[in-house]
């Protein structure tokens, strides 16, 4: 199996972005649903289990993986194919640094901007790179915060600036812990427009750039 090419929509202004759809093959395969509040047996958690994602590739797929749609209220522009165990750590980060440092900005979240969750690929799609951690679910692509009065904070086009860049660095410093690796436009050239969260746990504690 060959990785599978970047999401196509991360580079652009937010008014063209296209979030990642989760794989045809995960999304067809639902193992059981109205699993309303109870994901991964966590109250807030709002989506259905699916069938084990199982490919030849070496280091990708997913056991027990779930299509989550909704946490705590707020819901993801498309369903994200992961394990429990990032949604969890997704359900931390909206609970103790989303909400309250968006606070009542733009009148609260309303929606995240998913970009990408599963795909099985190489680290930032570079030939002979290891597998992503999205091939194991294990990771989460979020490019925009959307918000009750309709607006969107987005890390492409806020990040530099000052009120809604320092909510962002807040929101990236906060999934600190939640996530063991936590990347955003100060990484590389590959983060510039979203932040990358993968639960993925390093020796020398959490990883974040």
């Amino acid at each position: 199996m060959r990785p599978s090419l970047r999401p196509s929509g991360l580079s652009r202004p937010v008014t063209g972005a296209a979030p990642r759809a989760a794989p045809a093959s995960a999304s067809a395969s639902v193992a059981a649903t109205g699993q309303r509040g109870r994901l991964c047996g966590q109250r807030g958690l709002v989506g259905d289990r699916l069938a084990p994602i199982r490919v030849r590739t070496n280091g990708c797929g997913i056991a027990e993986p779930v299509s989550l749609r909704e946490v705590d209220g707020i819901t993801l522009s498309t369903p994200a194919t992961l394990n429990c165990e990032t949604a969890r750590a997704l359900q931390q980060w909206v609970r103790q640094s989303l909400v309250p440092d968006v606070g009542r900005y733009g009148g609260g979240v309303r929606s995240l901007r998913v970009v990408a969750s599963y795909a099985c690929r190489t680290r930032n799609n570079q030939p002979g790179a290891r597998i992503s951690e999205h091939g194991r679910g294990n990771a989460i692509d979020i490019a925009g915060i959307g918000l009750a009065d309709g607006t969107e904070l987005t890390v492409l086009s806020d990040w530099r600036t000052r009120r809604e860049g320092r909510i962002l660095r807040e929101l990236h410093r906060g999934a600190c812990g939640p996530f063991g690796t936590v990347l955003g436009p100060d990484s590389d050239r590959f983060h510039r427009d979203h932040f990358h969260f993968d639960v993925a746990r390093h020796r020398g504690g959490a990883f974040c750039r």
